[in-house]
């Protein structure tokens, strides 16, 4: 038996600092577009720090950080269209803010509250709650994209995960069913080298990530991942494949997770300090910046600007936030099934009865 070869490709387009590598894609000449892309990854950045400052604080409880995972985020969202489903992980705040979904409604879910998953934008209004089972949610979007495909419809469904999850069994039945049904789905593989503490060159034996699509029947490919303008490109394409019956895409994105793996991590514990220091050298935000200055199109007056309208942005959804108040203890309940199972109609009811006598005997304090 002669096994075919196949050739992944791989797509960059801006060298670590900035320097224009190749001939780019026509919408690049776009300078609006690849403004709205940098505000959006300098807003999402300024809000991973402040997420961070309030959990160390102890004003929401454990954060999965995005810090030097900017470019994939943003490049997913801006590209989803509105009727698209996002099968999110845990690690997807740049796309979750680019759907639409509020900085005070992603607070909320960090917080423990589940007012924080009841999206009020209609775009992200059919988005799922993000998934912290490693690699469930995978199949979760095989389900939506089944859906979209018995009923004709011309939607997308786009699920992301890290690339520990490309180890998990839920990750590979995805895969396989997407490729045997030829599903309307796309997969985006946030390889940001460590699986919590796992590197992944021992994570997984095969040279790359995105070549676990050979198997299942259907198209891999890899992106720099810190490179706004070449993932922006692929996801238009892979979601462009998938949504005019072409099948689904895999594609791998590498880049390097600058911070912990959640604030209950100490990565310095078993990251060498020298690798983190070449990481810095390589992140999305300032390569993007120095592509535009180089351009033209961007200075440091537009950058004190921007840091200035998104620190704004970002502390009035703090307050926000704090605003919201105590969420009812029944709404754990909610959200969870669409007819109630009549055992948890009943512990709802006596949710409902605890509540209402707390707050009986507080107004007699």
């Amino acid at each position: 038996m002669t096994l075919r070869k196949v050739e992944l490709p791989y797509t960059r387009f801006l060298s670590p600092d900035g320097q224009l590598l190749g001939e780019l894609p026509s919408w690049a000449d776009d300078f609006n577009l690849l403004t709205r892309l940098y505000r959006q990854m300098v807003l999402t950045r300024l809000f991973d720090q402040k997420a961070v400052a309030l959990q160390r604080t102890g004003r929401i409880g454990t954060y999965a950080p995005t810090l030097g995972q900017e470019a994939i985020g943003v490049a997913v969202g801006s590209v989803m269209h509105a009727e698209d489903v996002l099968i999110p992980y845990y690690r997807d705040t740049a796309v979750q803010l680019m759907r639409g979904v509020r900085m005070e409604e992603i607070l909320l879910y960090w917080g423990g509250d589940e007012r924080g998953s009841d999206f009020a934008e209609p775009a992200a209004a059919q988005d799922f709650a993000i998934c912290v089972p490693i690699a469930t949610q995978a199949l979760h979007a095989c389900g939506v994209a089944s859906a979209f495909k018995i009923r004709g419809e011309h939607r997308v469904a786009v699920t992301t995960c890290g690339d520990g999850a490309t180890s998990k069994g839920d990750f590979l039945e995805a895969l396989n069913v997407a490729g045997a049904w030829q599903l309307p789905v796309v997969f985006v593989v946030n390889n940001n080298q460590w699986a919590i503490s796992v590197p992944r060159r021992i994570q997984c034996g095969a040279p790359t990530l995105a070549q676990k699509a050979i198997g299942a029947g259907f198209h891999g490919e890899q992106v720099d991942g810190n490179d706004m303008l070449a993932v922006y490109d692929r996801v238009h394409v892979a979601l462009e494949r998938a949504r005019h019956g072409k099948g689904p895409v895999l594609l791998e994105c590498l880049s390097y997770r600058l911070g912990d793996h959640t604030t209950a991590d100490d990565a310095t514990r078993y990251r060498p300090a020298d690798e983190v220091k070449q990481a810095w050298l390589e992140e999305p935000v300032k390569r993007l910046q120095r592509f535009m200055v180089d351009q033209g199109v961007w200075d440091e007056g537009r950058e004190q600007a921007l840091i200035s309208e998104c620190q704004g942005l970002v502390q009035r959804a703090v307050d926000n936030f704090e605003a919201a108040g105590t969420q009812a203890p029944e709404s754990v309940m909610d959200h969870v099934y669409a007819q109630w199972p009549a055992p948890l109609a009943g512990q709802r009811e006596e949710l409902l009865e605890r509540a209402a006598r707390r707050a009986g005997d507080s107004g007699h304090e």
